[in-house]
């Protein structure tokens, strides 16, 4: 069985399935013992590995290395990918499509902004004719083998949500994204419009969109729930304060609880069960 079919079974099941996002091989070491999917987000990745905003700098080849990175760690999950806009380019988009499904992503969504891109719960968004989207959308999709493709959208006219949601949910793409959607009314007029197809839903804290949980999500009828940046506001939270309090020792290192604090023995057990993963791969993964 494929990464691919793995996790379109794994949203065809009942309730919704949460996928974390993660920024490292160290977040996702810690989300990997508490689910069993991972969010690739672009908002973490560029605020890790460049220190910049989610506004496009990412460049392809980073992505690709990252996720080689953490399947080669992380035999038995779901590895859903951000790769923006395709980096613009169709042609990129399906080059980068082919090699993530060969080093065994299990899907990727793609999205119609247009450039300059601005994460998806951020004000300014522009997003490129539906026809030139779909083009491109089509391509991907004619190019994977069996990876999941989420088509996302990033309008914010009423009327051309509805439009594009409907557009996108009529394509061969797995799963639909409205990402930034503000209400739970919302909600369920783009699961109206979208008839059977799979709904993914972003959640990312501050952002535009509600807080609801899994339970919430599911009697609304969404499969998916991408959590984008749990793990990295979690870690800023905790290195500020930790900082602040070193600071305020006069630099020295506040004693470790042996039960629960976290010091170098338990990072290198973190770190250890990776070294002792070895689940076996899926039949056909990145064939």
């Amino acid at each position: 069985m494929t990464y691919g079919k793995m996790l379109r079974e794994q949203i065809a099941a009942p309730g919704t399935t949460p996928l974390i996002g993660v920024y490292d091989m160290y977040s996702a070491s810690i989300a990997a013992a508490h689910y069993d999917g991972m969010f690739v987000s672009g908002f973490g990745f560029a605020a890790s590995y460049y220190g910049l905003p989610d506004i496009g700098f990412i460049a392809w080849p980073d992505m690709v290395a990252f996720v080689q990175r953490l399947r080669g760690a992380f035999l038995g999950h779901h590895l859903l990918v951000d790769i923006d806009d395709g980096y613009v380019d169709p042609e990129v988009a399906c080059h980068v499509v082919k090699g993530l499904e060969r080093i065994g992503a299990s899907g990727v969504i793609l999205e119609d902004q247009k450039r300059p891109r601005r994460c998806g719960h951020a004000d300014g968004k522009q997003v490129l004719p539906l026809e030139e989207y779909l083009a491109k959308l089509e391509q991907v999709l004619a190019t994977r083998q069996d990876l999941v493709v989420v088509a996302r959208t990033d309008a914010t006219d009423e009327a051309d949500i509805l439009r594009r949601a409907k557009a996108l949910a009529a394509t061969d793409a797995d799963v639909v994204l409205v990402d930034g959607i503000r209400s739970v009314e919302w909600i369920r007029r783009v699961r109206d419009v979208v008839g059977d197809k799979p709904l993914l839903f972003n959640q990312i804290a501050g952002g535009k969109s509600p807080r609801l949980s899994l339970t919430e999500l599911a009697e609304l009828g969404v499969s998916v729930a991408i959590y984008s940046t749990p793990c990295l506001f979690a870690a800023h939270e905790a290195m500020d304060a930790a900082l602040a309090e070193l600071k305020q020792a006069d630099g020295r290192l506040p004693q470790v609880d042996a039960d629960r604090g976290i010091g170098v023995q338990a990072s290198t057990r973190l770190l250890e069960r990776n070294l002792a993963r070895r689940r076996p791969e899926p039949a056909g993964a990145g064939a």
